[in-house]
């Protein structure tokens, strides 16, 4: 079995790495042909030397360089934010299979990104998708009745909103579970992700957004699971490490032996499920309005919460002035073309509109 030629986007980031370390720790699969960062310029530079002087580059220009220019089998977008658009196009322009992480890139791109991609070429690194991924291959596309996206429910499940008004940037990058960076971390606190993965759900798997649901279970073991129309569920379980959905990803349909450990059924485990607050954590709630709304409507979505998760970490915003932000702009949103000059045009507004809000002070 020939090795699949892999370049890692955002090689510095959590997924960046933790890619990295599969591809080193299985040589016999996997050949590092390139990396890419956004400004970490010294981590990049130990990565290149690493291992043996792969191919690099800084910033998002030269990311899309090096995905043209070097041949690859598969591309692993780890960027952060929508930036990643134009690297996940190019990626999927060359024909290699595209290993994304980068969730905000379909979410912003929407039918550019789906018009773009082959049967196949797309695959979900995110722990949620990738067990919905592999729960879907026990039946029919037909014949899945709904998707369940589980949630950790972040640092503040359980808390009311008048405790959330006076949380601090701090204690919503005390996640529970995962270690992730600081947008992605907020965006679990506010459940601004869980939002995301939604309209990611229904543009991977094609699953109308009334027959998926959320439901909070803080254990993280349980990533997702698939309900089909004979009223079996499927759901996929492992210990919460990211390694394994990064490991499919790069070998997809492949399974890699050994990339993590397995759950220890000596061991008595108890798996809780919760509804979610929605009225506590309306994120959701506006992010599946957003996907209904389709068009340039999610881009504006994560182009707010971008920003309004960059002012609170400022110490501009409140911690449920982020959600309100993005509730503010989405209303004030004329939708314009579909395309990518207008996805990037209706992000720069959000952008612009989302500041001006925040400049006046916004409150949850």
């Amino acid at each position: 079995m020939s090795r699949r030629r892999v370049i890692v986007l955002g090689s510095t980031g959590s997924i960046g790495v933790q890619a990295l370390e599969v591809i080193a720790a299985n040589r016999d699969r996997f050949e590092l042909v390139g990396i890419a960062a956004g400004r970490n310029t010294e981590a990049l530079a130990r990565q290149a030397g690493a291992a043996g002087g792969v191919r690099s580059a800084l910033g998002v220009d030269e990311a899309v360089a090096l995905v043209r220019e070097v041949d690859a089998d598969v591309v692993v977008n780890g960027i952060t934010g929508s930036v990643g658009l134009a690297a996940t196009l190019a990626a999927l322009e060359t024909g290699a299979v595209l290993a994304l992480a980068n969730k905000e890139s379909l979410i912003v791109g929407g039918e550019l990104v789906l018009a773009a991609a082959a049967p196949g070429q797309l695959v979900p690194v995110d722990s949620e998708h990738s067990a919905l991924a592999q729960a879907l291959r026990a039946g029919e596309h037909g014949e899945v009745r709904r998707l369940v996206v589980t949630a950790s429910g972040g640092p503040f499940r359980g808390r009311s909103r008048e405790e959330l008004a006076a949380v601090r940037p701090e204690d919503a990058l005390a996640h529970p579970t995962w270690d992730m960076g600081r947008v992605i971390t907020t965006n679990s606190a506010t459940l601004v992700n869980k939002g995301l993965e939604v309209i990611e759900a229904h543009l991977l798997f094609g699953i109308p957004y009334d027959r998926i649901d959320v439901v909070v279970h803080p254990q993280s073991i349980v990533h997702s699971m698939v309900e089909f129309v004979d009223g079996s569920t499927i759901a996929q379980a492992s210990p919460p490490d990211m390694r394994l959905p990064i490991s499919l990803a790069l070998d997809w349909p492949h399974r890699v032996p050994g990339v993590g450990a397995p759950l220890d059924w000596t061991r008595a485990a108890r798996w809780d499920f919760e509804p979610l607050d929605d009225e506590t954590f309306p994120a959701v709630a506006l992010a599946r309005h957003v996907g209904e709304l389709g068009g340039t409507y999610p881009a504006v979505y994560n182009a707010a919460n971008e920003q309004a998760v960059d002012a609170f970490h400022a110490r501009r915003v409140p911690f449920l002035g982020i959600v309100e932000t993005i509730r503010r702009v989405v209303e004030s949103h004329v939708p314009g073309e579909p395309t990518l000059a207008g996805v990037l045009a209706a992000e720069s507004w959000a952008r612009d509109e989302a500041d001006r809000l925040l400049a006046g002070g916004v409150n949850g």
